[in-house]
């Protein structure tokens, strides 16, 4: 193995005590550029790949610091393929500042009354950890949850971006389990799926996985963090996992050739 197969091995490597991505890692996330390329070029075999939505009421919320302009392509991707979509609606988002929380409830309540059908919410890093916690407090109108990047496990200065959170919310990583919801790690209790890259360059990727159950699942994509939310594999899930059939879920299926897009957690990238 050459010198620099071992450093992005050993950058990769499984911890039991995970620390924010490296440098090398962080550099890397300009590769969110070329990713946001290749979605444009991928999306006519998106869409004729991933399956027509039913017209459920999908919520899609933002990162730290990003607003619903940073969702505008995944969220016009979804809304071709059948579903009704929105965001979250806020400006931008700096933690839970107050009003946030009312906010997306009155949101979520609106929603599921419009449609008259529960809701699904796809949250991108610091909006998945909100996604989590709506689905913990409202359970009854959420149909399932999907995250992108969203670092819900371990320790909260695992990431490059708790310092800059601290900063735009005034709140101490150590308190997030005081807000939204408590405990941030605790498993939501309808269908989960948390997409994530082991090259991250934001969060530790093993602090944005769920504890695999019969309802709550781990998907692997090689995306930077910043792509994520266009990514062509990465939205190709979300569309997956949209389409099945309320009451019907069921894991994701990477078998064939879909495991090329979609590695196993042990695969190198």
């Amino acid at each position: 193995m050459s010198a620099a197969a071992q450093t992005i091995d050993q950058v990769l490597e499984p911890s039991d005590h995970p620390k924010a991505p490296s440098r090398k890692l962080l550099l890397m996330e300009l590769r969110a550029i070329p990713e946001l390329a290749g979605f444009a070029a991928a999306v006519p075999g998106l869409l004729a790949a991933t399956p027509r939505g039913d017209g459920q009421p999908v919520l899609v919320l933002p990162g730290l610091v990003t607003s619903d302009r940073s969702t505008l392509s995944l969220r016009g991707f979804l809304s071709a393929k059948g579903y009704s979509v929105s965001g979250w609606e806020q400006g931008r988002n700096f933690g839970p500042l107050p009003g946030v929380e009312d906010g997306l409830k009155s949101q979520l309540e609106r929603l599921a009354e419009e449609h008259n059908r529960k809701v699904s919410i796809v949250g991108w890093s610091l909006g998945g950890i909100y996604a989590r916690q709506m689905a913990k407090m409202m359970p009854d109108l959420v149909r399932q949850v999907i995250t992108l990047g969203s670092p819900f496990k371990g320790d909260p200065r695992a990431t490059n971006a708790w310092k800059l959170y601290q900063y735009a919310s005034g709140h101490k990583v150590d308190d997030r389990d005081n807000h939204m919801g408590g405990t941030i790690a605790a498993p939501a209790p309808v269908p989960s799926t948390a997409i994530f890259s082991r090259s991250d360059g934001i969060c530790h990727w093993q602090n944005c996985m769920e504890e695999p159950s019969d309802i709550h699942e781990n998907i692997r994509v090689r995306s930077s963090h910043c792509g994520l939310g266009h990514h062509p594999a990465a939205v190709y899930a979300v569309a997956d996992r949209l389409a099945q059939p309320e009451g019907g879920w069921k894991p994701f299926d990477r078998t064939g050739v879909k495991g090329f897009a979609f590695p196993k957690v042990g695969e190198l990238d």
